[in-house]
């Protein structure tokens, strides 16, 4: 029982505590803001976004082979760069603790809309177009960092603590819906190579570059998407309001380098984070050859 109880109550513990907090002392003035559900969407959207251009590829793989001569190595690479755009992760880090979250958002939107406009160049040359696809999505994946970690950030800076976790959640969790809003539009919009889901008469209308045409259509879809939300982030998104929801988020941060060196040497956090990594990583790298996977098995990218 004192060894359950004392466990429980290190548990309770934050892993990161200021070593001169002082928790007798005043709250400071609090105000939460109604723009604060403006920005948390505007965040959300991106992130869907994110996750829709990264997994563009994977759902309509079949498609892809035909109008640009890819192969199951470029659909995989093409996967690829989503979880390679994590490399520079400290940098990005860095950016949003020292700059802000308007400032690593900007960047990450940037990224977004860049990548977006590169694979959208409708060239000719199938060999640059794809070297043009894969630099626009390594491009993607680097906004990557800074989508998928900012949620408790900017539910902390801008939401009450009984909200938090609403935030959070909501934050987190559009990068997968876009991901999985691929698995729809895609194979909704641009058909089958092998007339799948086309009415039998019309199986041999189904060329080459009409399928290319349909990928294309999608990809100036998404890019324009991308472009709005970049133009409203870059009008208003504010890092922080101007007065903190609680106390938590008018606290004095710690050191970027001392506090990056404590967690990598608490063994509860790293086993929180191989807890939320390796589900992640498993379902990333399933999910965007999924269609590629079942294509053996007959199962056409619509059905």
């Amino acid at each position: 029982m004192g060894a359950a109880g004392s466990s429980a109550e290190d548990e309770r513990e934050p892993l990161l505590a200021p070593p001169h907090a002082d928790p007798a002392g005043p709250p400071a003035h609090s105000r939460v803001y109604g723009r604060r559900w403006l920005v948390l969407s505007l965040f959300s959207l991106l992130a869907f976004m994110q996750g829709m251009v990264w997994n563009f590829w994977g759902p309509i793989q079949s498609s892809a082979a035909r109008a640009f001569g890819f192969t199951g190595s470029d659909i995989a690479l093409l996967v690829l760069w989503g979880p390679a755009g994590f490399g520079p992760w400290l940098l990005f880090m860095w950016l949003m603790d020292k700059k802000g979250l308007r400032a690593s958002l900007l960047l990450s939107a940037f990224f977004m809309l860049l990548g977006s406009a590169l694979r959208s160049i409708p060239l000719t040359e199938l060999p640059l177009r794809r070297w043009l696809i894969h630099g626009g999505h390594l491009l993607n994946g680097l906004a990557g960092p800074t989508i998928m970690s900012a949620g408790p950030f900017l539910s902390t800076t801008w939401f009450a603590p009984d909200q938090r976790a609403t935030a959070t959640a909501v934050a987190s969790l559009f990068c997968y819906l876009g991901s999985a809003a691929s698995f729809l539009v895609g194979p909704q919009v641009v058909p089958a190579p092998n007339g799948t889901g086309v009415p039998a008469a019309a199986v041999t209308a189904v060329s080459d570059a009409f399928i290319r045409d349909r990928i294309q259509l999608v990809m100036y879809a998404e890019l324009s998407a991308i472009a709005v939300l970049f133009a409203a982030v870059l009008l208003y998104f504010p890092s922080r309001p101007p007065q903190p929801p609680s106390v938590a988020a008018a606290s004095q941060r710690l050191s970027y380098r001392s506090s990056i060196c404590r967690l990598l040497s608490n063994m509860r956090f790293l086993m929180v984070a191989l807890a939320y990594a390796v589900p992640s990583g498993v379902m990333a790298g399933w999910g965007g050859v999924l269609d590629m996977v079942l294509t053996p098995a007959k199962v056409s990218q619509v059905g």
